[in-house]
């Protein structure tokens, strides 16, 4: 879950190395480093902390004549953050120099082997073999050294790599953590995702599992497993360049839920779910992780309901090691906003092998699980680079209205879909008093969220926006259960927020709400326009959404639980983009 970045060329080297890891920091921000390549030597200037840090100790220092670098920042996971443990990791005699994103698993046989050779080992983290083992391995070619090295390494990796003997280039591999390369007139670039060379160019080449990269001022060179050459096409990014700027809002997050109503426009418009030709399925499995999960719970309630196919919802780090009955007659649709998420790729790769057809539901346009699926339907949300997802989990939610759609039998109008973004810009204008309820709830230290049907399903992500975010203990419940146990938790004052916009099931809610108030609870009601008086009866903290089909609800209740979240956030002080312990792409198990 760290970044990497790298160029080589006319750049400013250490600038480039900076900018591209703020476009990252998304990614891991408990330390960062830089290795640039200067007079024939490496030097590395890392620290602890976030990305300001490391420029501080880099401020003041001349790297001008430095043309090529690495760059990194980290989520750690082998090692405390700390400055030693941070990377860039450089070898024994100081001739290689190495970036990572991933885990390698056998690291520890490496390093017992390499020490018996007369390596030093500094760190505690297990990319530090591969500097080492470079070293080992190199014989007068990088590419030989560098393709030896990974068939030694177990487990997953994108690398970037310089060595003093070729001072004006970078080298890159990857097996199952994202790598992306570019070529611009002024030289060559590798990142661990788009946004951090967007503003150089739109115009990137996916590396592929097993292949290596030799990056130059003027062309790549690309590697097979089998080291020999290849070529390969590029793709064409549509993203604008300003699409990963604040854009005026202070924060990221805050910014990405008011780009939901045209992200889901974008959405409706895509076409590829039309074209995707699939048989009708005898049952579907969904699988993803947190947020893409909670998005396919609903995705269960809503295809059941208008299409009659039964559903499974997976965590996919639980679908990847039990024993599923799958079959050639099931469509397994995962769901991932980078399509990079590890545990996604990992559990897409075993209902194909159990003969599953797999449509990918993914944001990021050459992802591994876009190319490895049957197929695949792109959202349009662009980048969304704070770490708590808003924009992807609304159009993700419109994805699935879509494929719900292809196999119902009329149960969804195509007319109620289009007017989802309009009645999400007027949600938006309710922003002040979402404010205001949260200024008024962001210091108690639990909240409820209960439900019934959609209303749960949507419940469970609210819960965890306010949990990512603003540290608040939060938990949501079937409102039916709350009398098998969870009641228990009510006392007097405890905050309860509940979602009600199925109105044939409004009255069973009421009756629920009624529960929690008799022990004391602070109740807040999200609902719909034509449920408002009924809500009042119940409280007088009510928060009104547009009347819609209420199979659509939760796209449009979603946006003022995010918000209630975000402000609950800034009023306590926290990062909102960047949540502690937390990281935007899981790209590791």
């Amino acid at each position: 879950m760290c970044g990497i970045i790298g160029c080589t060329g006319d750049f400013n080297t250490a600038d480039v190395l900076l900018e591209g890891l703020g476009k990252l920091e998304y990614r891991g921000y408990d330390s960062a480093g830089i290795a640039v390549m200067c007079s024939g030597s490496i030097e590395v200037v890392k620290s602890k902390g976030r990305i300001s840090n490391l420029s501080l100790k880099i401020s003041g220092r001349d790297f001008s004549s430095c043309r090529s670098g690495i760059g990194h920042t980290r989520w750690a996971t082998h090692g405390e953050p700390n400055d030693v443990n941070s990377h860039p990791h450089i070898s024994e005699s100081g001739l290689f120099c190495v970036v990572h994103n991933g885990i390698i698993e056998n690291y520890i046989e490496i390093r017992e082997n390499l020490k018996r050779e007369g390596f030093e080992f500094l760190s505690e983290t297990d990319s530090e073999v591969i500097a080492h083992l470079l070293e080992f391995n190199y014989s007068g070619d990088v590419i030989s050294a560098l393709h030896e090295t990974v068939n030694q390494l177990e487990g997953s990796y994108a690398l970037g790599v310089i060595c003093t003997f070729t001072p004006e280039k970078i080298y890159s591999a990857r097996k199952d953590s994202p790598l992306v390369i570019g070529m611009t007139d002024k030289g060559g670039l590798i990142a661990s995702d788009i946004p951090a060379i967007l503003g150089y160019t739109r115009d990137i080449f996916i590396a592929e599992d097993g292949e290596i990269a030799c990056v130059g001022k003027d062309k790549i060179d690309f590697y097979n497993s089998m080291g020999l050459k290849i070529e390969k096409e590029n793709i064409s990014v549509d993203w604008e360049a300003g699409a990963a700027e604040k854009g005026g809002f202070e924060h990221f997050m805050l910014k990405e839920i008011h780009e939901e109503p045209e992200a889901i426009r974008k959405t409706l418009a895509n076409p590829d779910m039309e074209e995707v030709i699939i048989k009708r399925p005898e049952r579907i499995y969904i699988i993803a992780c947190g947020t893409a999960y909670h998005a396919g719970v609903v995705g269960k309630y809503i295809i059941e309901e208008v299409a009659g196919i039964p559903v499974e919802v997976d965590l996919a780090s639980e679908f990847r090691y039990k024993n599923p009955i799958i079959g050639e007659n099931s469509l397994a649709v995962v769901i991932s906003q980078s399509g990079e998420t590890i545990d996604t790729l990992f559990a897409m790769r075993k209902a194909k092998e159990l003969g599953a057809r797999v449509l990918a539901i993914v944001n990021v346009v050459g992802s591994s699980i876009s190319r490895e699926a049957d197929d695949v339907f792109y959202t349009r949300a662009g980048p969304e680079i704070a770490v708590a997802s808003t924009k992807a989990y609304s159009t993700q939610l419109a994805a699935i209205f879509m494929l719900a759609e292809k196999f119902s039998t009329g149960r969804i109008d195509k007319d109620d879909l289009e007017k989802l973004p309009g009645m999400l810009e007027l949600i938006l204008l309710k922003k002040d008093e979402i404010q205001r309820f949260a200024s008024e709830l962001y210091g108690e230290k639990s909240i409820f969220f209960i439900g019934r049907g959609l209303d749960y399903a949507l419940s469970m992500e609210g819960s965890l926006k306010l949990k990512e975010i603003s540290y608040i203990h939060s938990e949501a419940y079937a409102g039916g259960e709350l009398k098998h146990g969870t009641i228990a938790l009510i006392e007097k004052g405890t905050p309860v927020i509940c979602s009600m916009t199925q109105p044939h099931i409004f009255s069973k809610m009421a009756g629920n709400l009624k529960e929690v108030q008799a022990r004391g609870a602070r109740v807040l009601v999200i609902t719909t326009d034509s449920l408002e008086a009924r809500a009042r009866e119940i409280t007088d903290m009510v928060i009104t959404i547009p009347d819609v089909a209420p199979v659509l609800a939760p796209i449009t209740a979603v946006t003022p639980m995010q918000l209630f979240a975000y402000y609950c956030a800034v009023l306590k002080g926290c990062d909102v983009d960047k949540p502690r312990n937390l990281a935007k792409s899981v790209t590791v198990e």
